[in-house]
């Protein structure tokens, strides 16, 4: 029973994937604004101003990121194209000088065998290029459900949190409530210190970079931030593009040079930053870091390995609340089916089922006396039994 209901959790998810993964993103991005906005609040700035402040901060972090990066490679394209068309036919020339002795008939025998398989799929390649549109549509409505998700979870997050214990039984609320806020603040703290071993990755890629003389720093930083945030194998997937923009400009010793300075950053996280900061936040072993991230990349693609980790650093935490068994004795009513009162303004909208409350001892009395009154004396007199 129990593996029915995640085959379908997973199946729904996978087939709802346009709307799970903009929701998923506005959670990290939730986890990592609530501090800061309850910062705000606690130093006197009023609720709203707190949450666009917090949504504004946001927006021109990524925006600047995005601007530095993109302002940089339109700058150095046309050099970068060049020195790429150049490397290309070096690389040419040393096949056919080189060890290898090739001549230019093998090689373009083997770079006519590359076009073909490459031309194998043709049809998908058109049925892509016909459906870009839509994906940029995609990708819009994902952008905009995710910054509403976000700016909605600033506002109310607790009472959407409210909303959803309450749809588990009430037996089950005060583990579901536990493990939940559990939950959150391992999150919380997940997305908080992985921002910290992203960026120290980001400033050591670029730090070598910098050394070696290679351009588009700003680019390769920007692009290991943002990858960093898949742990472990993030910085050295990323970070193979300075080694080929190492091997373009500078030749092979700065690529293999850059190579080993992306391979020192991927060490000192993977032994020094997992362990120390991110082990104590999280609690997952790095070896489990490798095998969720690798099973989020076959399920699901990049997205998959982005979420794998928070993921599994969530789940163990919940379930380790609720086998503690700690909920049962807290005798928490706060998630009754009436609920506390909604203060927010947007639950103010949502119709709520009326609350039917039992007539009172008191009550019942009354009506019981009214009605033999009626029945004995219907001229109103003194009732025959003697009560007055």
């Amino acid at each position: 029973m129990i593996g029915a209901v995640i085959a379908a959790s997973i199946f729904l998810i996978i087939e709802l994937r346009l709307i799970v993964i903009p929701v998923l993103i506005s959670v990290l991005l939730a986890a990592l604004l609530v501090p800061y906005e309850q910062y705000l609040r606690r130093h006197g700035w009023p609720r709203w101003l707190s949450v666009v402040a917090a949504m504004l901060t946001l927006l021109l972090a990524v925006a600047g990121l995005l601007f530095l990066a993109v302002f940089q490679v339109g700058r150095e394209f046309t050099d970068l194209r060049r020195e790429t068309v150049g490397a290309v036919y070096g690389f040419r020339d040393w096949l056919s000088a080189g060890p290898l002795q090739l001549t230019r008939g093998q090689i373009d025998d083997y770079l006519s065998g590359l076009r073909s398989w490459l031309q194998q799929d043709s049809r998908s390649f058109v049925s892509g290029a016909l459906s870009v549109g839509t994906t940029v549509g995609h990708l819009l409505a994902g952008l905009v459900l995710a910054l509403f998700s976000t700016l909605f979870i600033l506002i109310d997050g607790k009472g959407i949190w409210g909303w959803i214990v309450r749809v588990f039984p009430r037996p089950s609320r005060a583990a579901v409530d536990g493990a939940g806020k559990a939950g959150w603040t391992t999150l919380r703290n997940f997305v908080r210190v992985q921002i910290l071993v992203a960026f120290i990755d980001a400033v050591g890629i670029s730090l070598g970079a910098f050394i070696l003389g290679l351009p588009l720093i700003a680019p390769i930083g920007v692009l290991v931030l943002l990858g960093s945030f898949i742990p472990i194998v993030g910085a050295v997937l990323t970070g193979a593009l300075a080694v080929f923009v190492a091997l373009v400009f500078n030749g092979w010793v700065a690529a293999l040079i850059m190579l080993g300075v992306v391979l020192a950053v991927q060490q000192i996280e993977g032994h020094v930053l997992q362990p120390l900061i991110m082990g104590s936040a999280v609690k997952v072993h790095p070896l489990a870091v490798v095998l969720v991230v690798a099973a989020g990349t076959f399920l699901a693609g990049i997205a998959g390995a982005l979420f794998a980790v928070p993921l599994a650093a969530v789940t163990n935490v919940m379930v380790q609340f609720i086998a503690r068994g700690g909920w049962r004795a807290s005798g928490d009513d706060s998630f009754s089916d009436s609920g506390p009162p909604l203060r927010s303004p947007l639950w103010q909208m949502v119709p709520r089922q009326p609350r039917i409350s039992r007539p009172t001892r008191v009550s019942r009395t009354v009506w019981r006396d009214r009605g033999s009154e009626a029945q004995g004396n219907p001229d109103g007199g003194e009732d025959p039994s003697g009560r007055p």
